[in-house]
C-alpha cells in the first residue's frame, strides 16, 4: 500500500520479471532471475506468475472464455483442456452465463473477473495484482475483491496486491508500504 507515484507498479513489474531491478535480485524457486535469458524469464512468467491490472486488458475481439483460454493455449494445452478450465474458472467467479460475451458486452466488474480468471488460468504460483479494483465503483470493487480473495484462499496462491485504497488494504493478511524505495511493514 502506498500513494500514487511511490513505485507500487514498478515493484510489481520487477517482481513479475517485466523489468530489471536497478539493484538487488529477484529469486523464483530459489533461482536468481536477473541474468536469465529473455526466453527463460518469459517461460517463468507464463508458467509461474499471473497478472491482474487496474484496466482489465482483455482482448476485445475475443469472448470471455476465449480470453481465459488464450494463455493456456500459448502454454501448449489442448483446446479441449483450455475450454474446460476456462469454463470452470469463469463459473467459479460467477460468470457461467457470460462466457460467450465479448468485453464490450460485460460490466466493469465482469470484465475484471474475466481478467482474474485469465491471470490464474495457467495455475500460477504467484499472482501480482496492480490496483485490481481501482477502476470500479465501491460496490463492484467489493464484489470483485471478494471473488479474488475467495479464489486466492481456495487455491493457496501467493498474492501481492498493490493499492492505495485503505479499505481494501485493511482486508489483507499482511500490509507493507514503500518508503524511500524500501518495503516497510505496516502495523
Amino acid at each position: 500500500m502506498a500513494p500514487s507515484g511511490a513505485g507500487k507498479s514498478t515493484l510489481l513489474h520487477i517482481a513479475g520479471l517485466l523489468e530489471q531491478p536497478d539493484h538487488g535480485e529477484v529469486y523464483i524457486d530459489g533461482r536468481a532471475t536477473a541474468t536469465l535469458p529473455d526466453s527463460e524469464r518469459t517461460r517463468l512468467r507464463r508458467n509461474l506468475i499471473g497478472f491482474v491490472y487496474q484496466s482489465h486488458r482483455l482482448l476485445p475481439e475475443f469472448s470471455a472464455i476465449e480470453n481465459v483460454m488464450l494463455p493456456q493455449m500459448i502454454r501448449g494445452l489442448s483446446r479441449k483442456e483450455c475450454e474446460k478450465r476456462a469454463s470452470e474458472l469463469l463459473a467459479y467467479l460467477g460468470l457461467r452465463d457470460r462466457v460467450r460475451h465479448r468485453p464490450a458486452e460485460l460490466s466493469g466488474g465482469e470484465q475484471q473477473r474475466v481478467a482474474i480468471a485469465r491471470a490464474v488460468a495457467n495455475a500460477p504460483r504467484i499472482l501480482l495484482a496492480d490496483e485490481p479494483t481501482g477502476n470500479l465503483d465501491v460496490h463492484t470493487a467489493d464484489h470483485v475483491f471478494q471473488s479474488l480473495a475467495t479464489l486466492v484462499r481456495a487455491s493457496g496462491l501467493a498474492t501481492v496486491i498493490a493499492t492505495h485504497n485503505m479499505e481494501l488494504a485493511a482486508r489483507m493478511d499482511r500490509r507493507v508500504t514503500l518508503r524511500e524505495g524500501r518495503v516497510v511493514e505496516l502495523e
